[in-house]
């Protein structure tokens, strides 16, 4: 009989992360990324030192080490005064085109303190009378404005421009201060409505008054371009916002930590990794001390890389600079570090945190549970979860999720269990939709039928919303148990509802399928699948009439694997071959594990040395595995027939299934090779591994009846 493993691949993780018996530290030590060598040797060079310090050193130096001179001689925190200077008078950058204009500071522009005004009071009121009037009657406002009773200065129109909170309304104040006469509008006024703009994301219209205020010669200083870039990238334009960074640039102005903040996340979300760096490099050179939201964006786009290497220099860094971390950056460092595969890592720097007096949210432990669960590191999952309860630390909807899918990934079934009921009992976290379909998927990995239809009235009753991802983790667990009717009743209750049939329940469905012998089951299936996908239905028909040509499977097969996600083309093939298989249409199973492997859906499956030939079934359904063993056979049949020479060995590989629910793939081949009768046993030194010597297979060949079943 085939099996239904088809589909369960498309909702299990089969990660096989091993648990170190070491719990390893985080060092340090300089990282393999490098920077240019022709930009980093121009900084060095600025400086005077010691004879060969930095060219011996140069050569296959990492970034950290290339970075330790530079901010031991360039950079440093309280740099001495020079003799030979100290008559000098402070030098200023000119711009020999334009005329001389002032250093900006590099930290943020501090609003001017307003003393205290007795009409206060009333002007807020009049503030208070255009933020309540009719947002869409421009003339409303208009009319309001004429009735101002303050005189308009400089201070009273910053005042009104600073209280009106809605955009529109900050915008149509600052054009009418235009019409005003003897009213000069400074830099100030323009930032000021920018960055009123900039919370209604209206980036169009604060470039526009950034062209306005070049064409009046308004000077933009660095709060203006700071305020033009930050919203660009909230509006995720990026080329715009690093446009006007190379402007700002140009123009001489120092970027202050916000600017370099921003665009340091602008050019990561990017990938322009190397400008990341270069423009970090350029902003240490310059005196900025990056602060932690900086650092964040470093981690998060090492880790959306995978890159560990860079994950250490950001901590590097940041103990260098004695920046103590903060808990947004302990959350993105956990969760780079979770895509960089390193889980012992994780955890070590989650005990720093806790050491270091930073209590976790419930990102912090989502991100480690995740971390956990993809390695498979049930034990320390289980020992955190614990630590969550006894230190009282919060736990939201997401937490407890993840918590219930690691439980449903390892197949923790009391566990899950528990932190259900445990949910349940909770006022503010009560199970939710996706709390139930992590139950379902438990339930149906384990078999628990009766568990899991009684998990389905309750979600019934209480009026929780069937999901498409619930509706195929029951259906699987009701197809196994070939409890059809209720698969039936099921799939139309969630339709009825709504839910529209996705590939992977489509997968599902073909998978139950091929379970069933032809007959009033297998076209209830059917019935059921025709309405998520009709074309595949037809294929599968198609399969069993013997007039169709081999150009017309490839070509309707390449046609619905074209049309569904890349995870279930290869689900989909395995299914298809099992319903041949059961439909005693061998020949047409052969010719779809052969478009399957043209397709390039069963990489790996062969592979040969000069010791030894394999055939690895581990992607394979059982029935698909049947026939990969058989095309196999019939091929090393004609090659030994041919009398060529073979190597010592021969192997069929079909995996140890260690994950608490492995369907068995292994014991499956082990009886259909005793019903073949050849000469492949399982190893002794290796499970799942069936291996034949030469000697063995070609006296099988030579003195058995060549079988259909066996040789194609």
């Amino acid at each position: 009989m085939a099996s239904s493993s088809t589909v369960s691949t498309t909702l299990d993780l089969h990660l096989t992360m091993s648990h170190p018996n070491k719990k390893p530290t985080i060092s340090f030590s300089s990282p393999s990324h490098r920077l240019r060598k022709r930009r980093f040797t121009t900084l060095c060079n600025s400086t005077q030192s010691p004879p060969n310090s930095v060219e011996s050193q140069q050569k296959n130096s990492s970034l950290s080490d290339q970075l330790k001179p530079l901010s031991q001689h360039l950079l440093s925190d309280h740099p001495q005064p020079q003799p030979h200077l100290l008559s000098k008078p402070k030098s200023i950058w000119v711009n020999p085109s334009k005329p001389k204009r002032s250093v900006l500071s590099l930290q943020r522009h501090k609003r001017p303190s307003y003393s205290y005004n007795p009409q206060l009071k009333d002007l807020k009121l009049f503030c208070k009378k255009l933020n309540d009037c009719d947002p869409s009657s421009e003339s409303a406002f208009l009319t309001i404005l004429e009735e101002i009773s303050q005189p308009l200065t400089r201070e009273n129109a910053l005042s009104i421009l600073n209280f009106l909170k809605p955009w529109p309304k900050s915008y149509l104040f600052f054009n009418w201060l235009k019409t005003q006469k003897d009213f000069p509008l400074e830099t100030i006024f323009y930032n000021v409505t920018m960055k009123s703009l900039r919370f209604g994301k209206q980036f169009q219209l604060i470039e526009e008054l950034a062209h306005e205020m070049m064409e009046n010669e308004v000077e933009l200083d660095n709060i203006t371009y700071s305020t033009i870039i930050t919203c660009a990238k909230r509006c995720d334009l990026f080329d715009k916002a690093v446009e006007w960074f190379e402007r700002m640039y140009k123009t001489g102005l120092m970027p202050d930590e916000v600017t370099y903040s921003a665009i340091l996340d602008v050019y990561a979300k990017l990938g322009r990794v190397e400008e990341v760096l270069s423009l970090y490099e350029r902003g240490r050179a310059s005196g900025w001390k990056p602060d932690p939201i900086a650092f964040s964006i470093l981690g998060k786009m090492f880790g959306e890389a995978g890159d560990y290497d860079g994950i250490r220099y950001v901590l590097q860094e940041m103990k260098s600079l004695e920046v103590e971390p903060n808990l947004v950056v302990y959350n993105t460092l956990l969760e780079a570090m979770g895509k960089a595969g390193k889980p012992g890592l994780a955890r070590t720097l989650f005990e720093e945190m806790v050491e270091s007096g930073v209590t976790p949210n419930e990102k912090t432990l989502t991100a480690l549970i995740k971390i956990y669960g993809k390695a498979r590191w049930g034990k320390d999952a289980l020992e955190l979860w614990e630590r969550m309860k006894s230190n009282g630390w919060k736990m939201d909807f997401m937490l407890y999720n993840t918590l219930l899918s690691m439980c449903a990934d390892l197949g923790l079934e009391e566990e899950a269990e528990e932190l259900f009921e445990e949910m349940k009992n909770s006022k503010r976290c009560r199970p939710d939709s996706w709390s139930y379909t992590a139950m379902l998927n438990i339930y149906g990995r384990g078999g628990k039928v009766e568990n899991a239809m009684k998990l389905f009235g309750e979600m019934c009753e209480l009026g929780v919303k069937l999901n498409v991802m619930g509706c195929t983790c029951l259906i699987q667990c009701l197809g196994r148990a070939k409890r059809l009717e209720d698969l039936v009743k099921v799939f139309k209750f969630a339709v009825e509802r709504g839910i529209e049939p996705d590939d992977r329940l489509c997968g599902c469905l073909l998978s139950v399928a091929s379970l069933c012998e032809e007959g009033e089951e297998f076209e209830m299936v059917l019935d059921c699948l025709e309405k998520g996908n009709s074309k595949l239905v037809g294929f599968v028909r198609l399969l069993g009439e013997k007039e169709v040509g081999f150009d017309k499977i490839k070509e309707e097969l390449k046609e619905i694997l074209n049309n569904v996600v890349v995870e279930v083309r290869r689900p989909y093939c395995n299914c298809l071959i099992d319903i041949c298989r059961n439909r005693n249409l061998h020949e047409r199973g052969h010719e779809l594990l052969y478009l399957g492997t043209l397709y390039g859906l069963y990489p790996g499956l062969h592979s040969k040395t000069a010791e030894e030939w394999s055939l690895n079934l581990r992607s394979l359904s059982v029935g698909a595995a049947y026939t990969a063993f058989e095309e196999w056979m019939g091929t090393l049949s004609k090659i030994i027939s041919r009398e060529e020479e073979l190597p010592e060995l021969f192997s069929a590989y079909t995996g140890a299934g260690t994950h608490k629910f492995s369907q068995g793939l292994a014991n499956s081949l082990d009886s259909h090779l005793k019903k073949l009768g050849v000469p492949f046993r399982q190893s002794e030194e290796k499970a799942g591994c069936f291996v034949a010597t030469r000697e063995d297979l070609t006296s099988w060949v030579q003195s058995s009846v060549r079988s259909p079943a066996v040789i194609l």
